[in-house]
């Protein structure tokens, strides 16, 4: 049984009942194979939704990987053209994920779903720094370097939600807020715009 056919028929689940499966064997009736067969490569309904996050991901960078022209790009170039293309992947199941918006306003829930692809994409952007500390976009500062793969992943979230809930034509705002939010996030951490906020934030605690 191929993974990918399990996580279209849980998708097609979803999309046709409003909810996820109730139970393992429900879904493999709709599969038609054996319970034993699903756990040959699922331990559990959870892992399929998390397989679906991080299938996406991994999809977006090989397709990237293959791209000549995506390995002479700059750190900033790279994300760029990440997010574009994973909001393209994300399309293709649009209905499915509209379906999981609601679990987005609980933090819990959707930090235990995303928590592989989470891991995937924290890998990726550590590659993506280090390459902006060699080509000088990016400034490695003491203490704070570390903090600068969190903020990506707040604005990987910050892209999701904004698809999600975007309403224009061809998903028009969501490429102009990617674009704002790559561009403003390279511009705090490369140039003297952060230093500026940080000795500013230093001046006024020693006045206290």
């Amino acid at each position: 049984m191929d993974k990918q056919l399990i996580r279209n028929a849980y998708k097609i689940y979803w999309l046709e009942n409003g909810k996820a499966p109730v139970s393992v064997y429900s879904l493999c009736k709709q599969l038609d194979i054996s319970e034993s067969a699903f756990y040959e490569n699922y331990a559990s309904l959870e892992a399929i939704e998390k397989d679906i996050w991080l299938a996406v991901f991994e999809d977006t960078l090989v397709q990237l990987h293959d791209d000549e022209t995506y390995q002479q790009y700059s750190a900033q170039e790279k994300l760029l053209a990440f997010y574009f293309l994973w909001v393209q992947k994300l399309k293709d199941d649009r209905s499915y994920f509209l379906q999981q918006r609601e679990q987005f306003r609980l933090p819990d829930l959707y930090r235990n779903k995303l928590e592989t692809f989470k891991r995937a994409f924290y890998a990726y952007v550590r590659e993506l720094i280090k390459e902006g500390y060699t080509s000088n976009e990016i400034k490695e500062r003491k203490y704070i370097s570390d903090q600068y793969v969190h903020g990506f992943w707040v604005q990987a979230l910050f892209v999701l939600k904004y698809w999600l809930n975007d309403t224009s034509a061809n998903f028009e705002m969501t490429d102009a807020a990617i674009e704002k939010a790559v561009n403003l996030s390279f511009q705090l951490i490369k140039s003297n715009t952060l230093d500026s906020l940080l000795d500013f934030g230093k001046f006024i605690f020693t006045r206290k």
